[in-house]
């Protein structure tokens, strides 16, 4: 029904930061991710066609990946409908690499919480990750898509209203076309 669907009728649709990171510092050990720059355009393009505002930041180290989520938080989102955070990076169960090393995903998406950002109280908060969870490999199978069921509540938790989408499962590596992207 309508009431337990979210008002997307905002001036804006939202913002679309996109973290895409590419080259990792030398004593990470972490190999360059070759196609990562065709998901960025692919995804710059499909969200701009969604209207939202898309920021793509390159290369960024653990503290400006915080600072940037930071910086976010603080903006005024009240005529934005939704937000979205996109991040392209190596990335192990819980985490998602820095050029320089590991951040922990709670505390990317912590900046989003009800009690931190209150005008995106009540509205959903997007966070697409393309990243290995783990060192597990899967070898696909070819197969239907299926869905995902969204959630929604009156008086509502600090951590409501959150989505994660995830490029693989929990313990897996994730696959990405070195040429083509993902």
């Amino acid at each position: 029904s309508l009431e337990e669907s979210y008002k997307m009728d905002y001036p804006e649709m939202g913002l679309c930061i996109i973290i895409n990171n590419k080259n990792f510092h030398e004593n990470t050990g972490m190999a360059c991710r070759s196609g990562t720059d065709v998901d960025a355009a692919n995804l710059r393009e499909t969200f701009t066609s969604l209207k939202y505002e898309v920021r793509i930041k390159n290369d960024l180290t653990r503290k400006e990946m915080l600072e940037l989520m930071s910086d976010v938080s603080k903006e005024d989102h009240s005529k934005r409908s939704s937000f979205i955070c996109v991040l392209l990076s190596h990335g192990e169960e819980g985490i998602i690499f820095g050029t320089n090393g590991p951040v922990d995903l709670k505390k990317l998406a912590s900046f989003f919480r009800g009690d931190c950002c209150r005008s995106l109280t009540g509205k959903p908060k997007l966070f697409i990750i393309q990243a290995c969870r783990g060192t597990e490999l899967d070898c696909g199978i070819e197969t239907d898509s299926g869905s995902e069921d969204d959630m929604a509540c009156q008086k509502i938790p600090v951590e409501a209203d959150f989505l994660y989408a995830y490029s693989t499962a929990p313990g897996y590596f994730s696959w990405r076309n070195s040429k083509y992207g993902s």
